[in-house]
């Protein structure tokens, strides 16, 4: 038995945090999926180093600059291509999941972030552009989000919940899920048929922390270096001791009879920043039933290549609850470090998608003076 099947019993899926239209083309995504993944994220940052590096969206940007389309329209046109043909390959995995599974994910625009209403009319508009049952619209998770993700759910699109960094923000957007659930059964709409995960945003973390423990000098024989790279985990564990508490219980069975999907809790940012840190340090100690961790594919190898197969998720609870008080003992407070995380996801993406517009914008002022 390989590692992804030994993955999928144990009850974690595994999805691709790439997308580029050469790989669908030539059908390494199908290879993938027939080798065990089953779905795909993407984000402003995937799409960014996708059009502006592969050779395969050329003729087409070339086709629409000359046509005169503005460059927001043109990079959306890319995209959607690109995330239906994703999806198209994944539809086989979701029929067999039942809907569970096999999703593709496309991302409302990052400056629409803390615009609730704006939120709401992108999702539905992508939602009903892209077409495909199996596809997820990224809704970031911050305040005016959580209010979006409710009525999204509501209306019964699916949704994965993006830029998810504490555990405060986490209850949040379990919350909407349940009440957007709630509030669909309640005027007799289905739904079974609406999937959503939870985008737990893992090695950013450490980043952060670790930063500021490096900074720290040791006190009376204690070294605050010592804690460094075990932030993001105890995070994520403690994340997922919440998600199981949430989905237990005589309110989620109520949703449950009715054929709701629990929101899973997926593993996002695993790739490896500190190069002396193991290469798959946020793969390993976060499996577990009910999770997706998704993954680029330097890291997506690694785990294929060396990856050992328990259900650890659960494991080093004590350990993870005792760390954020000495955290706080230390001066470094998790709730305002993931307050920056956020806010830093937000402009990272918004960034990336700014250099996108303006790659676009300048290709087709090169078909402008070509012509």
């Amino acid at each position: 038995m390989d590692r992804m099947q030994q993955l999928h019993q144990i009850g974690q899926s595994i999805w691709l945090d790439y997308i580029e239209r050469g790989m669908v083309q030539s059908g390494e995504l199908q290879r993938l999926v027939n080798a065990g993944v089953t779905g795909v994220t993407s984000n402003p940052t995937i799409f960014q180093q996708a059009i502006s590096k592969s050779d395969a969206y050329r003729a087409d940007l070339q086709t629409l600059a000359a046509k005169g389309l503005p460059p927001k329209e043109i990079f959306e046109a890319l995209a959607i291509a690109d995330i239906q043909a994703a999806a198209d390959v994944l539809a086989p995995v979701y029929k067999s999941a039942k809907g569970e599974d096999g999703h593709v994910s496309i991302e409302v625009a990052p400056d629409l972030a803390y615009d609730t209403e704006a939120t709401i009319a992108e999702a539905r508009r992508l939602w009903a552009t892209v077409n495909r049952p199996n596809v997820m619209v990224k809704v970031p998770a911050t305040q005016p989000g959580i209010a979006a993700i409710r009525q999204l759910i509501s209306d019964g699109i699916n949704i994965n919940v993006t830029l998810i960094f504490g555990l405060e923000r986490y209850a949040a957007v379990k919350e909407a899920y349940f009440q957007g659930l709630e509030s669909r059964l309640a005027a007799n709409q289905p739904i079974a048929q609406i999937a959503s995960v939870a985008s737990f945003f893992i090695s950013r973390v450490d980043a952060n922390v670790d930063e500021q423990l490096k900074k720290l000098p040791s006190t009376n024989g204690s070294d605050p270096q010592t804690l460094m790279g075990k932030t993001a985990l105890a995070n994520a564990k403690l994340a997922y001791a919440q998600f199981q508490a949430k989905f237990s219980g005589e309110r989620w069975q109520r949703l449950a009879d009715a054929g709701a999907q629990r929101q899973r809790p997926l593993w996002a940012s695993t790739s490896t920043k500190n190069p002396t840190y193991s290469d798959l340090l946020y793969v390993e100690p976060l499996i577990g039933p009910h999770t997706v961790n998704t993954m680029p594919m330097p890291t997506l190898l690694a785990f294929w290549d060396h990856g050992v197969v328990a259900n650890t998720v659960g494991e080093g609870m004590a350990e993870a609850e005792q760390l954020f008080p000495q955290l706080a003992h230390l001066g470094i407070a998790i709730n305002e470090v993931t307050t920056v995380l956020e806010r830093e996801g937000v402009e990272k993406f918004a960034t990336s998608y700014n250099e996108l517009i303006e790659t676009i914008k300048q290709q087709g002022a090169k078909v402008a003076a070509a012509t």
